[in-house]
């Protein structure tokens, strides 16, 4: 559903808010250990994030990645999706068709735009900060 980078830049930025949430900042290596990802990679979608206004990054011997206690309340994850996979997600054909709309609709169009549709629901209503409470209370996790 999600690309690679979108579902680590999901989980880079639930740890940076839960960690925010305690006034620390954590650094690219601590991000990566703690969402299991290569840290090469991680970087290239902690700059997408910070380019996109969702996590800060500071530099020095302070410096780390964080995000605005202020922020968190507003950020959801169609912020986090949007800026690394688009919206093409929201757009696309449930088959790959280049066109499929309701005038011409591929054999799943109108099953495959109620989940998308809902989809939709879910990323634009539930909130970064919603889902740090379940880390914070050892119910959910970003590893296994």
């Amino acid at each position: 559903m999600f690309s690679k980078a979108c579902e680590y830049g999901i989980r880079a930025t639930i740890y940076i808010a839960e960690q925010s949430q305690n006034d620390k900042k954590v650094s690219l290596k601590e991000v990566a250990q703690a969402i299991e990802s290569p840290e090469a990679y991680t970087s290239k979608i902690l700059q997408k994030l910070s380019h996109n206004k969702i996590i800060n990054t500071n530099k020095g011997p302070t410096g780390g990645f964080s995000i605005e206690k202020r922020v968190l309340d507003s950020l959801n994850l169609s912020n986090i999706v949007f800026a690394i996979d688009g919206d093409s997600m929201y757009n696309g054909c449930g088959l790959g068709l280049k066109q499929c709309n309701a005038k011409m609709p591929c054999p799943v169009h109108n099953q495959f735009k109620e989940i998308r549709d809902q989809l939709k629901y879910m990323l634009e209503t539930t909130t970064i900060k919603s889902l740090t409470v379940g880390l914070a209370n050892g119910l959910t996790f970003l590893k296994r």
